[in-house]
Order: C-alpha cells, then structure tokens, then sequence
C-alpha cells in the first residue's frame, strides 16, 4: 500500500515537531559531557520516565509481541512481563542508590566500588563489550523492524531503509544530548501511543473481526489465556515458571537489568534527585507493562483471524522480500489496511518509535565509548567539548555500524533470544554487589566470563545437531555462571578497606552484607528500612500486575474478573502510596547526591 500526499504531509509534520527540541538543545549540549551525558542531573521524574518507556517502544516491539502471540499465545508474554519483578526492585531498592552514587555513566560503578588494575580494566572492557557490541546487537534488531515495516508499507528495499533511518537517526541523536533526547521521547511516545492506539482501533473494526466480541469468539481460548494452561508443565515450564522463577534475576537485559543498568541507570543518574529517581523508574514500570502492550496483543490477536497463515500474509504483502516473510510481519501487514491520513500517522509513530529507541542507544553506547573507555584510557585530559565533539562522531558511526549488521538478521524474536543467551547468568551479582561487600571485580569477570563460555558452548551442542531445549540451556548458564562468580569472590583478593569504606559514606548502602564496613565509616543506613522496600515491591507488582490482567479482562468481556484486578489495583496503589510516604520521611531521603 502506498502513501499518499496526506499520509507524507503527517509524517513530514511530525518529524517537524518532534526535531525542534534539538534545535533548541544543540546549544546547551555542547557545554560539556554533564550536559550531553546527563542533562546536567536536572530531569524531573515524569520526564525521565517516559524517556524510558519511549526507549523501551521501539519498532521492534510491536513484531515481537505479535510473534509470541500468533505462535504460543497471549501468555507468551511473560518472557518479558516477568521483568517487571526486576523493575520494582529497581525502583525500591537501587534508584536510590544509583543517584547517590553522582556518577557519570553506570560504567563509572566499577572504579568506585572497586579499586586497581582489575577494576579499570572491568570498566574498559564493558565500556567496548556493552557500547559497542552489545549496541549494536541491539540497534541492529530495531533497525530491521524498521526494514520490514518500510518494506511492507513502502516497498523500500533494505538498502534504502538503513540510509535513510541512518540520517534522521544521525541528526536526532549526535546534536542535542541527553536533554534533547528526553524531551523528544516524551514527544514522539504520545506520537507513538496514538498510532497504536488507532492501530487497535481499526483491527478490531475489519469486518472479519467484529469489534472485541467478535475478536473474543473468533480466536481460540488458548490463545487468549493471560496465564499459561498449568496441566501443559512443559508449556507452563517454558512460558511462565522459567521467566518468573529465573529469568528475571539471573538475566542482563537492556532496560530490564537486574538493579538497573544501561540507560535506565542513565537516566536515574540524570534525576534532579533521589525521589525523582524512584519516581520515575515506578512510572516507566507501570507505563511500560499496564498501559501500553494491549494495543500490540489486540493487533495481534486480530491479525490471527485477518492473516490467519503465513501464506496469507504473503499473498497480501507479494512485493516483500519472502525472506522477511514471518508471524511477525502479521503487524506492520496490519497496517496496510488502514486508511489515508492515519496510515501516514502510524508511519510517524512507528518512526518516532524508531528514532527515540535508537537515539537513546546512541547516546547511551557513546557515553561509554567517549567517556569510559576514550577519556579514562586514551586521552584523560581531553577538554568537555572535545569529548562532546568525539561523542557526536561516535555516534553516527554506531548508527552506521548497527545498521550495517541489521541486514544480517531474520527475525525480531532472534534478536531477543541472542541478547537472552549472551546476558544469562550475570544478572545475580549486579543485584549482591551493592548489598554485600565481598564482592570484587574478579567475581564480575568470572561471571561473564562463564556466562558467555556455557552460552557458546550450548549453542556448539544444539549447532551439532543436539537440539536442547532454550530453558535447559538458560537455567544451565545460570547455575555455571552462578557458581564461578561465588566461588572466585571466596578465592580471590578482597576489594581495599579504604575504597569499601569510601564508596560506603558516598552511597549508604543498608543491609547486614555492610554492617561491618558501616561501623568503620561511621555511616548509619537503617533509615533506608529494607523490609519497607521489599513490601513496596511487592505491592508494585500485585499495583501492576493488577492493572495489566484488569484491562485484558474487561477487553474480553470478562467484567466480573476485571472489577476484581481493579480492585486489587486500587488497594495495592493506596498501600504503595502510604508505604513511599514513609520511605520519604526517613532522613536518609532527604539527603540528595
């Protein structure tokens, strides 16, 4: 389906609109790296958040959801609903912490809560591995979301689609910084929660579908399950036990890592202070999974009764490339059936959608390239606008290099499962390392290292011809991984008391893994009050959990089970809130970094 004037004059304007708060920050940004890396740590909480959840609404997304949802149903989602358990204890237990540390970058961690040649050597090399290589793994599958979608809906060859994306991506992301890169998110999220929005709207208004009563009939009941059918325990094993009992702990995952990390931890270092910290990460939480995967599922759902097979999907798509022909093309096939005007509009949402993932990747990746690998190793006096200048060039030739390799891809869930398999197993230790002393650079190196061994060595197995199963393989990575890192803490040397007692007065860790260190710095951390933490997250789960299955009862017509969510809803958000008003209070809370 082609566009027309309307549907190109729409996506013109809201390129428009969206690009002016980089004009209006390519000033500001050029002060100097705390500027274009952390916005001066000035962002207030909403801004922040939506920053995350517009990062976390990328192209890709919306293929992804529909893949699992075609494939193994609605609860298929769990792969990444069970991240939420990270997320809350990202907001009550690190947030805080995280923008008490004052830092830089994430990276920066390593320097001052480790000490020596191993320390620096730590952040160097994650500085390479993560900016770069990890990036661009994940770039690269947001971009080919994007070929597809082009492809589909424009009949543009790849080729065209990475030069092109490559250039707004370049002018978006290397100008501005950071502050350009938060307000334009919140920008392009609403831009983006509109398209899908009116997306859903329309796919539940073809006449195959019937509105949500027809949806409803005409899908089969397994698919629409939120939880899996538990009498399946292989199914139940794979699609929910392993997520909820495993995955979310033991896996890095970008915007998804244990104790928080990558651009979230970016962002809660750019917070004007702690409470905003919190407060945002809580908002990108329940924005993130209660509000927006609702409209992906109905698209989905209703792409199953429109497109039922991949060959009909094929026969309304004849002039894409059969090689990109999967159940995640079901979505962006979707959209052909729209009419003029809001098919130009879903094309800008897609596209902010696109550039405000990729732009946060791009600042995010640089700051470590620029700041902990360039002006740590290479070049420690470099002046801030050197650096600002260097991070603009770095940025477009990551933007160059991911979409490069997005032409080597297949499928949106590949990227998924290969970022699953390279993070596993490393996620438990960067939950300890700020509640237990012991341990040291070596335990995170080991960690990796094991990490990666058992990945590639799975991976040789099933390349034999061995076919082990994906949740064997994640819980076998885990408990190697696992087991180095504790073993090489014990056997290795500890970390200097003098760095542990430095980095104990700067960020107050609380919890008995600290006492004695505590004691020696004079530092009391029992206004932190971790039991209040630990119910606060759990209430934010049941506060999240409640709202996300709430609305797909009511979707399905399943009132009675919906009043009862929101019911939950209601009660679990007055208790969270009573139990924040607490937290506050302490007069740890009131000492900002």
């Amino acid at each position: 389906m082609q566009l027309n004037t309307l549907d190109w004059t729409v996506v013109a304007l809201s390129l428009v609109v969206t690009f002016l708060p980089v004009l209006f920050y390519a000033r500001r940004s050029a002060r100097g790296v705390d500027e274009f890396f952390a916005s001066g740590r000035a962002a207030p909480w909403w801004l922040i958040g939506t920053s995350m959840v517009a990062t976390t609404f990328s192209t890709d997304t919306p293929n992804l959801v529909t893949n699992f949802v075609r494939v193994d149903g609605v609860a298929k989602n769990w792969s990444w609903w069970a991240f939420l358990l990270t997320g809350m204890t990202t907001v009550f237990f690190y947030a805080r912490l995280w923008r008490r540390s004052g830092i830089l970058t994430d990276l920066e961690f390593y320097e001052l809560r480790y000490a020596g040649k191993s320390a620096a050597f730590l952040r160097g090399f994650r500085a390479v591995y993560l900016g770069l290589v990890f990036n661009c793994i994940i770039m690269a599958t947001v971009t080919l979301a994007a070929i597809k979608i082009a492809n589909v809906m424009l009949g543009w060859p790849a080729e065209r689609t990475v030069v092109v994306c490559a250039a707004i991506c370049i002018i978006f992301g290397s100008i501005s910084g950071l502050w350009g890169v938060l307000t334009t998110d919140l920008l392009q999220f609403v831009l983006a929660m509109i398209g899908v929005i009116a997306a859903a709207y329309y796919a539940l208004a073809h006449p195959a579908v019937g509105g949500l009563s027809g949806l409803v009939t005409k899908v089969p009941p397994d698919t629409l399950r939120m939880l899996p059918d538990f009498d399946d325990i292989e199914g139940a094993i794979s699609i929910f036990w392993v997520p909820i009992l495993i995955q979310w702990w033991s896996v890095w995952y970008p915007g998804a890592e244990p104790g928080g990390g990558s651009y979230i931890a970016q962002r809660m270092l750019a917070a004007r202070s702690e409470r905003d910290a919190v407060a945002g990460t809580l908002w990108f939480n329940l924005a993130h999974y209660a509000i927006r995967p609702w409209p992906w599922i109905i698209v989905a759902l209703a792409s199953m009764i429109v497109f039922p097979t991949l060959d009909d999907i094929k026969r309304q798509l004849p002039h894409v490339d059969p090689g990109l022909i999967g159940h995640d093309l079901a979505y962006p096939a979707m959209l052909t059936l729209l009419p003029h005007g809001l098919l130009g509009l879903l094309v800008a949402s897609l596209l902010a959608a696109y550039v405000s993932t990729m732009t946060t990747h791009m600042n995010w990746g640089t700051s470590y390239l620029v700041m902990d690998f360039y002006r740590r190793f290479l070049n420690p006096r470099s002046s801030g606008r050197q650096d600002v200048w260097l991070g603009r060039i770095v940025s477009a030739l990551l933007v160059a290099l991911s979409c490069w390799l997005s032409l080597y891809l297949s499928t949106a869930k590949q990227g998924f499962e290969l970022l699953l398999s390279i993070g596993a197993g490393t996620g438990l230790i960067y939950l300890v390392r700020w509640y237990w002393w012991r341990v040291n650079p070596w335990s995170e190196m080991a960690a990796m290292g094991a990490s990666l061994g058992a990945s590639a060595w799975f991976f040789s197995i099933n390349a034999r011809g061995f076919q082990l199963p994906g949740d064997l393989a994640l819980i076998g990575t885990v408990m190697i991984a696992t087991i180095a890192w504790v073993v090489v803490t014990f056997v290795t040397p500890r970390v200097p008391r003098d760095t542990l007692i430095a980095f104990c007065r700067r960020v107050r860790p609380a919890g008995p893994g600290w006492a004695k260190i505590r004691r020696e710095a004079g530092v009391n951390a029992a206004t932190d009050h971790l039991g209040l933490a630990l119910l606060s997250s759990l209430l934010g789960c049941a506060f999240i959990y409640a709202a996300l299955f709430g609305t797909g009862k009511f979707l399905y017509g399943d009132v009675s089970r919906g009043l009862i969510a929101m019911a939950v809803f209601i009660g679990s958000g007055l208790g969270l809130w009573l139990l924040m008003r607490s937290i506050w209070r302490a007069p740890a809370a009131q000492s900002e970094a």
